[in-house]
């Protein structure tokens, strides 16, 4: 809104200026209702039906957010990424690099933790914790609040993490969450002559509000809610959907992998 600044928040709140930066960017939430009610009535929602709306919004939030105990472990942004993953309704995702983290089976989300403990000055706790998160975080899966399709490259399924063993077990967890009804899971072999995206990314689509992207590294994750952005990776999604194997080549595709795998 015109003439509205961080000071103005700021003041309205009672926060400090690096807590409202902090909010904004999704590293804490805001923690009480009434600090909604300041900010509501600092930016003039008046609407009784709005301001109801988004109390209950943030009430909801307070009381189901599973990740508040891992907020030392994640990225810049992430904790935001993942209060709205949990509350999609359909969840589309690529990934070019490591299994995307919806699919990830236990013992592979822990060999790729492991595998950067030395290098990035992580302790074994820290990396356990983060794959509790993981795991947690496929309750969006198995409670069948979202549907979740998800499209991987070939070379991701072919590099070694961990071991063959722990490989033949995320091949076998990709199986059967492509087998639910809320999930599919298409794979682009790697001789398939076709458009590949650079870069992983998310698309989250809600029921009330306008759909988000997201793309993360080690250190930060961004996301974009601008309708051309979102528009453009949309578009990336559907053109490696229409020209993958559906997902009922999936298994096959990975049977095959594991084959070569063992020989």
């Amino acid at each position: 809104m015109p003439g509205r600044t961080a000071e103005g928040v700021s003041t309205a709140l009672g926060f400090s200026r690096s807590k409202i930066s902090r909010v904004e960017a999704g590293d804490i939430p805001l923690p009480k209702l009434a600090d909604l009610e300041k900010l509501m009535d600092y930016y003039e929602v008046e609407d009784p039906d709005d301001r109801a709306e988004l109390l209950k919004m943030q009430r909801d939030s307070l009381s189901k957010e599973p990740f508040t105990s891992y907020r030392n472990l994640l990225p810049s942004g992430l904790p935001m990424y993942l209060g709205l993953e949990r509350d999609a309704t359909r969840v589309r995702g690529y990934e070019n690099n490591v299994v995307h983290g919806l699919l990830q089976e236990e013992s592979y989300a822990k060999a790729l933790g492991m595998s950067a403990k030395v290098v990035e000055e992580r302790t074994t706790d820290f990396v356990e914790q983060g794959v509790r998160m993981r795991m947690d975080r496929k309750e969006l899966i198995s409670s069948g609040s979202a549907e979740v399709h998800i499209v991987l490259t070939e070379n991701t399924l072919r590099t070694l993490v961990g071991s063959p063993e722990v490989m033949r077990a995320q091949y076998a967890e990709i199986i059967r969450l492509n087998e639910l009804d809320n999930v599919e899971v298409q794979i682009i072999p790697e001789d398939l002559p076709t458009y590949r995206a650079a870069f992983n990314f998310t698309v989250l689509e809600f029921v009330d509000l306008a759909p988000v992207v997201q793309s993360d590294s080690a250190k930060a994750t961004t996301m974009w809610s601008k309708a051309s952005d979102v528009g453009q990776y949309q578009r990336q999604f559907d053109a490696m959907v229409k020209t993958a194997p559906g997902p009922n080549q999936t298994p096959h595709i990975l049977q095959a992998l594991e084959k070569k795998l063992w020989t």
